[in-house]
């Protein structure tokens, strides 16, 4: 089974990171509301655009969705 999304970005979390993605996982850390067991890129993108008003854009999102694509492939 595929590992969520946000399990994914968990890994990029960091308390000093200074980079977009880490800073984008540090803050969806926080989110409790945050669908963190969804694996799906319309639900994802949907919920940041509606409650991430800590996303300074949505591209941030999409290089951290290509990587887990990107991730997911390699895993077979």
């Amino acid at each position: 089974m595929a590992k969520s999304f946000y399990h994914f970005l968990l890994r990029f979390r960091n308390h000093v990171g200074k980079d977009p993605i880490t800073n984008f996982a540090n803050d969806v850390y926080h989110d409790h509301s945050f669908p963190k067991m969804s694996s799906c890129y319309d639900e994802l993108s949907r919920y940041l655009e509606m409650n991430g008003d800590y996303l300074p854009s949505m591209s941030v999102f999409d290089e951290a969705w290509e990587l887990y694509i990107q991730l997911e492939k390699e895993k077979g």
